[in-house]
């Protein structure tokens, strides 16, 4: 069976449920230890194992976690890898420096695992497609998700766009940062930047 062959085998046969609950938001989750946890047996069957690795890489002076998530194959040592970022934010209410890191990088590490095992967290809170699926009442008012200002702050560095420019470009949203735009208007400015883009 080639890496391949093993990677499609053992994406059909993972099941990962939700059993994670975050009485804030009031949604239910998987995190990284849970697909690690449920893929293991999968794994050990079919002579491969999963790796987790992390890196942390600056950009426009904000640093961002790296996660790597990597399939090797035990019979033949050849591997495949997805990566995913998260940035860490300056600062976060009730963690230190090293829980902040820790935070991204347990976030990084989950979105590696679901692009190379495929886990579809479209319902998860904390996804773009969570906030199409809910009604567009809540939807216009709801706030901007984590994945959209990593996805704004890459496209800003994509295009050499200065801190000057930044804050011209939220002022026109009338906000100062990327954390204060709402849902629709932070999806409006993405949509802009990726045309600048093409």
């Amino acid at each position: 069976m080639t890496i391949l062959e093993k990677l499609s085998e053992l994406q059909n046969r993972l099941n990962v449920p939700k059993k994670q609950y975050n009485s804030f938001g009031n949604y239910y989750f998987r995190n990284c230890d849970d697909i690690m946890e449920a893929s293991k047996p999968i794994c050990k069957e079919l002579k491969c194992v999963i790796t987790c690795t992390d890196d942390m890489v600056e950009k426009n002076n904000r640093y961002y976690v790296s996660a790597t998530a990597t399939l090797h194959d035990l019979e033949s040592d050849n591997a495949i890898s997805t990566t995913s970022y998260a940035r860490e934010e300056e600062t976060k209410k009730g963690m230190d420096g090293s829980q902040i890191t820790g935070s991204s990088s347990s976030y990084a590490r989950k979105y590696a695992l679901n692009g190379l095992l495929q886990l579809d967290d479209n319902k998860d809170a904390d996804t773009n497609e969570f906030h199409k699926a809910t009604s567009s009442k809540s939807t216009k008012t709801s706030m901007v998700t984590p994945e959209q200002i990593t996805k704004i702050h890459t496209l800003f560095t994509k295009l050499g766009i200065d801190d000057k420019k930044k804050l011209a470009i939220y002022s026109k949203y009338k906000v100062h940062s990327s954390k204060e735009l709402t849902f629709d208007n932070a999806n409006g400015l993405i949509k802009s930047l990726e045309s600048n883009i093409k």
